[in-house]
């Protein structure tokens, strides 16, 4: 029999949504801010309506909600999940007012990839949006790259159980700290830290090469946070081709790459234990999967001959495929380029490296390098027994700041949420081809989306099929969440309408 929630279960549940969208309220407060300072005054506008309306349904929830019991497991499932949708259709009110999203939806498809850091986009005139709604943008990759939990967790929450389940729910379980809530503050100083010295050397590259020096201070930062957050939001359409400089291609690919790495891989590093670099599972993992896709994309290229040397080969097919590989969507190639030049077989190692993604608790998205490690380890251990005496106690482990046991549960844990990933990627991919897209490309793109990467082959435009957006929106918040939190939602509307 399914039960149906209690008032107690709706009143603590809406008293926490609130709190993470105070937090969104919050965050709208710096591109109001830069509004104001560089005299965008109808963008100022914007935001103020944007935060009072984020305001108003934050206090308002925990007002109508309150109670003192903490967030069960349920509750901040249903709370995390829930809280990034009102977050979403409450953070595309400047995209809407803008004037620059063809309608509604395309606003929350928007504002759901900055979250997700996917990357996609369907903004139109981008090169002429104001420096006030590119500060949005950026600012939603930025902070959705380490959780809109985790933003609310820094500055709203105290130090409880429910918290950490809270944490949890959002698809994070490293502790770098006792309590969550410093573990929390302890990721945005890591984030913090870097966005200060990467925001200044971007900045000054752009100044370099010819860039003013406000223009050049704002790309910096922009395209940081696009990167570290491996969301591929830039500030024009070209995205980081625009640029055409080969050290600034280097330096974005050191940002996205170290942000894809695991939180608690930074933070053991920052305490000095440098060694976990070369030693942990997921860079291990990551170099490899890394190497064999961009082995196989050079070999399609250099066949179809369509770069005039290896230097400008390899450097095309390492870009996209980091890129890719990291789930963070900048290109120096245009979409169409996918298509029309790298052929089905350099498409599909795109395809491939999209998939698998980076680290988990990381900003990236994808099935992580920590399963496919977990996966082929439990593999070698099978393998083992099989060519081993009966008699043999065979145990396989692997490290990820500590030997781990690969052991059944574990194992379980990483196939599970792999096939929902392949399940999620199979699913999109035939709704693109249902809507009349090549099989490829639909895969292509839809993989893009549900693993929050934000390569495009062209796909995702305003003119795409409603149904595409729709479900490309879906997919990136299936992919973000990692599944649990979007399902207990569901679970939890149907348990309120068939509960007993």
């Amino acid at each position: 029999m399914i039960i149906q929630p209690r008032r107690d279960d709706h009143l603590v549940i809406g008293k926490y949504t609130g709190k993470v969208i105070v937090g969104v309220g919050l965050l709208m407060a710096v591109p109001l801010a830069l509004s104001l300072v560089l005299g965008e005054w109808s963008v100022a506008l914007d935001f103020v309506i944007s935060s009072a309306a984020c305001f108003i349904c934050g206090f308002g929830l925990q007002l109508l909600c309150r109670t003192e019991r903490d967030l069960g497991w349920g509750h901040a499932l249903v709370v995390a999940a829930g809280s990034w949708l009102i977050a979403t259709l409450l953070g595309a009110l400047p995209h809407s007012l803008s004037g620059h999203e063809g309608s509604y939806l395309d606003a929350v498809f928007d504002v759901m990839s900055g979250y997700t850091t996917t990357g996609l986009y369907l903004i139109q005139d981008l090169d002429h949006v104001s420096n006030g709604l590119n500060m949005w943008r950026h600012l939603l990759t930025y902070a959705g790259g380490q959780g809109i939990i985790v933003v609310a967790l820094t500055f709203l929450f105290r130090g409880s159980p429910g918290a950490y389940r809270l944490y949890v729910g959002e698809g994070k379980d490293e502790r770098l700290l006792p309590n969550v809530v410093q573990t929390a503050r302890a990721i945005w100083i890591v984030s913090l830290g870097y966005l200060a010295v990467g925001g200044l050397v971007l900045a000054a590259m752009g100044w370099a090469l010819g860039q003013t020096p406000l223009r050049a201070f704002l790309h910096g930062v922009w395209v940081f946070m696009g990167a570290w957050s491996t969301g591929g939001f830039a500030p024009q359409s070209y995205n980081t081709m625009w640029f055409h400089s080969l050290a600034y291609e280097l330096v974005t690919v050191a940002i996205f790459v170290a942000g894809s790495f695991n939180f608690a891989l930074h933070w053991a590093v920052w305490s000095g234990n440098r060694k976990e670099l070369r030693r942990n599972l997921e860079t291990v993992s990551f170099a490899v999967t890394l190497s064999l896709t961009v082995l196989v994309a050079t070999v399609a290229l250099s066949r179809l001959g369509i770069y005039p040397d290896a230097v400008n080969l390899f450097r095309k097919a390492f870009y996209q495929l980091a890129s890719g590989h990291t789930t963070t969507g900048f290109s120096t190639i245009y979409s169409r380029a996918f298509v029309v030049q790298w052929g089905p077989l350099a498409m599909l190692a795109t395809t491939v490296a999209m998939a698998i993604g980076a680290s988990a608790c990381s900003t990236a998205g994808g099935i992580k390098g920590m399963r496919v490690g977990v996966i082929t380890a439990g593999f070698v251990a099978d393998i083992r027994r099989m060519i081993s005496p009966e008699s043999a106690l065979i145990r396989q482990r692997v490290h990820h700041l500590r030997d781990i046991l690969v052991d059944s549960p574990l194992l379980r844990s990483a196939l599970t949420v792999t096939v929902a990933y392949l399940t999620l990627y199979g699913l999109v991919a035939i709704v693109g081809a249902a809507c009349g897209y090549d099989f490829l490309q639909a895969a292509f793109e839809g993989v893009s989306a549900a693993s929050n990467t934000g390569l495009s082959c062209g796909v995702t435009a305003p003119a795409m099929p409603v149904v595409l957006k729709v479900v490309y929106t879906l997919a990136m918040w299936l992919g973000r969440l990692e599944f649990m939190s979007v399902l207990a939602l569901a679970g939890y509307a149907y348990a309120m309408v068939r509960g007993r």
